[in-house]
């Protein structure tokens, strides 16, 4: 029978229960957490079993050492070399010191990048621990600083991440409240599963009329827990030298599932009567633990007690030291009827006092969420879609009761994607239509005129290629964001061999749609757009393949007859424009160069940021220096059939990416001018696909000659030109 709840009793019966409650009850003792003979405490850290201190007091790889150190306290170390600070069997965690990263300079610069670098790593493959993903962050600290993070299981499973600081002098960096925002401070977060990274720090002069030296400009970089670094007392970064950061380290049982392990019970650790194991959520391996009603060490023979809860009162289900009520059924009959009489009008009382908490509550409740309706401007947000009837029609503000009901109250299991900064949930509205809500965890005040932009935008813009925003909502702390939902990942996904690869046929396809809406946030739209983040991770499919762009987070709004627009640095690495990223100045060109690198991407298969690339000087570079060496074949994706009816396409796409790739912004095309090449080069492909067999090379490219200079969409010759004299005639 399920417990009952203090609204489900009656009055009289409540009260004897809280008077029963208040009688004295035994006190469990808890057996050791160490095993016999064994150390439990080294300084004042508590050292539980399995972990221990001396030969035979741990599992393998759990060894710990208690050393006296500089001050003459004694520590615990793990692995011989990192102070411990604490051990939780509850939550598997260990907090631990690591040493901050530091760089200076130790030469004058007026601009450009300096080569050395510092490097530095972690490297626990082979142990019980692994990085903790959602409880650390990577902090770095200076001016102009390019931290190159390199994240794995091992030093050759790796993938690679990073942030930069940017615009500051030492002397002069501004707090921003503590915010680490990209000016002086920057942050990212661990993937998930990884006991190594390496850290590789390099200094860049953003302002060429400013020299910097090593007496006053240095860099750092920390794996530090999240929430417990304050920035604003460790600025300048000179005083963070040779200090020393809490981080939160992971730790499992063997490399063997929960059920596997269970199979012998000679090596099986959970050893105790009263407990059971799960399996590791961020690495190989199982955690052991009590039995819910049991509290201890479940590593050990008897470690696992029942502990005491009150008078009709039972242990909570997987609360571990906590108690809620209960009344078996046979006591609550036998109180019921001794006290009816008296228990009738006392019930009439409860239920009075049940329903005055009950209205409390929920005047607490839309308090709040009138609190929040108005930190986020609610009233400012309605008064500017209202002032737009296209956008009343497109979009409207949702109560958070609604999308609590259409994500049955965010549950987990309907997550599509997270990352450091939130989820992104699947829902269906009370209209039935499938929806992703974006929720974010990061509260920052400052940047909700911001969001009211973005959302305005968004609700100007209507193109079939743009994901649509249908709504949100301001009743939380943060905002969410509603979208329709796309089915089929993204662009990425599919490149990258996670959803299968794609044909050539599909990525012209992709291609030209992507470009139609960049060129329609360019040009077409009611307010000039610039995505700012244009990359293939933000291009999702559908599953009929149809491009929509989406993220709409970084962009920036200007007015048509504006040329850009100077602002902090944001983007993606691998896709970011140089010449933005060294003058601060955004123009339409900057969205077209990351065009253009998805362009790159889609011939060569090749991730912009991955370790491979990074080895290389990047993925532009490896591009254009193929194109330059005539070595076009030779760096396409295997996955595009290289063969003579694709052959001509494929060398007009891949000199519109160089196009978009030149170094010089005013050197490139228009998103209009990539947009109507690629709607010429579509309709060739289309046009063509039955007669290619009986064509001979030669008179396909006269063909695509005679599209794109008989193309009376665009008064832009010399681009005609360049375009249809970049490959060459015969081969």
């Amino acid at each position: 029978m399920k417990p009952k709840t203090i609204s489900q009793m009656t009055p009289a019966l409540v009260a004897l229960i809280l008077m029963l409650a208040i009688m004295p009850f035994q006190i469990v003792a808890l057996t050791s957490v160490a095993l016999p003979g064994c150390p439990e405490i080294c300084g004042e850290i508590q050292i539980p079993y399995p972990f221990g201190i001396g030969p035979g007091c741990s599992l393998p790889g759990f060894e710990l050492s208690c050393n006296t150190t500089s001050n003459g306290s004694p520590v615990p170390f793990l692995l011989n070399s990192i102070p411990v600070l604490d051990i939780d069997l509850t939550w598997r965690r260990v907090r631990v010191n690591k040493s901050i990263i530091s760089s200076c300079y130790n030469q004058k610069i007026t601009s450009g990048m300096i080569s050395n670098s510092t490097d530095d790593s972690w490297n626990l493959s082979g142990t019980p621990f692994w990085i903790n993903n959602w409880q650390n962050v990577f902090i770095v600290i200076g001016c102009d600083v390019i931290a190159s993070i390199t994240f794995g299981i091992n030093e050759t499973n790796t993938r690679l991440g990073g942030c930069i600081t940017m615009g500051c002098y030492s002397a002069d960096i501004i707090n921003y409240n503590g915010i680490c925002s990209g000016m002086g401070c920057c942050q990212t977060y661990a993937p998930q599963a990884i006991n190594y990274y390496q850290v590789s720090l390099q200094h860049w002069n953003s302002n060429s009329s400013k020299q910097y030296n090593s007496s006053q400009f240095c860099g750092n970089a920390v794996l530090v827990e999240d929430g417990w670094f304050d920035i604003s007392n460790h600025i300048p970064a000179v005083n963070l030298y040779k200090q020393q950061m809490r981080v939160i380290l992971d730790w499992s049982i063997g490399n063997e599932a929960c059920e596997t392990a269970q199979a012998n019970r000679s090596s099986y650790a959970c050893i105790s009567d009263h407990s059971f194991c799960y399996d590791s959520t961020n690495s190989p391996g199982y955690w052991c633990h009590c039995y819910p009603g049991y509290v201890g060490n479940p590593y050990l023979e008897g470690g696992c007690q029942g502990y005491p809860c009150p008078a009709f009162s039972r242990p909570k289900q997987n609360r571990p030291g906590e108690c809620e009520l209960y009344v078996p059924p046979i006591f609550g009959l036998i109180i019921g009827l001794g006290l009816g009489i008296t228990g009738f009008s006392a019930f009439l009382l409860c239920f009075a006092i049940r329903k005055r908490i009950k209205l409390f509550e929920k005047r607490k409740n839309e308090k709040l969420k009138k609190k929040f309706f108005n930190q986020n401007r609610g009233f400012l947000l309605q008064q500017r879609i209202a002032s737009d009837d296209d956008a009343t029609q497109r979009m409207r503000i949702f109560g958070l009761d609604e999308l609590e009901k259409a994500t049955n109250r965010f549950d987990k299991a309907l997550i599509l994607g997270q990352g450091g900064h939130g989820e992104v949930y699947k829902g269906i509205l009370l209209d039935q239509r499938i929806v992703a809500i974006k929720k974010s965890k990061i509260v920052d005040q400052a940047e909700i005129e911001q969001f009211i932009n973005e959302v305005v935008i968004l609700s100007q813009i209507n193109h079939r290629n743009v994901v649509k925003l249908y709504g949100c909502c301001l009743e939380t702390e943060v905002p969410l964001l509603v979208y329709e939902f796309i089915s089929n990942g993204t662009l990425s996904n599919h490149l990258h061999a996670e959803h299968g690869p794609l044909t050539w046929d599909h990525r012209l396809r992709i291609a030209l749609e992507t470009a139609r809406a960049i060129a329609y946030l360019h040009s077409s739209a009611s307010i000039s757009v610039l995505h700012r983040d244009i990359k293939s991770t933000n291009i999702l499919l559908d599953d009929y393949f149809t491009a929509k762009v989406s993220d709409f987070g970084a962009s920036r709004s200007v007015q048509i007859d504006q040329t850009g627009i100077t602002t902090v640095i944001q983007g993606t690495f691998g896709y970011l424009d140089p010449e933005y990223f060294y003058t601060h100045r955004l123009t339409p060109k900057s969205d077209v160069y990351s065009f253009g690198v998805i362009l790159a991407e889609m011939l060569t298969g090749e991730k912009p940021n991955s370790s491979t690339m990074f080895e290389v000087g990047g993925l532009v570079t490896y591009f254009t220096s193929g194109m330059r060496e005539n070595r076009l074949e030779e760096i396409l994706d295997p996955q595009i059939a290289v063969n003579e009816e694709h052959r001509t396409e494929l060398e007009v796409f891949s000199n519109l990416a160089q196009m978009c790739l030149r170094r010089n912004g005013e050197e490139r095309p228009t998103m209009k001018e990539v947009e109507i090449h690629l709607e010429v080069l579509w309709r060739f492909n289309q046009q063509h696909e039955q007669p290619r067999a009986s064509q001979t090379l030669e008179e396909r490219q006269l063909l695509l000659h005679e599209s794109i200079a008989g193309n009376d969409t665009t008064r832009q010759y010399s681009f005609e030109q360049e375009l249809i004299s970049s490959f060459k005639l015969p081969r």
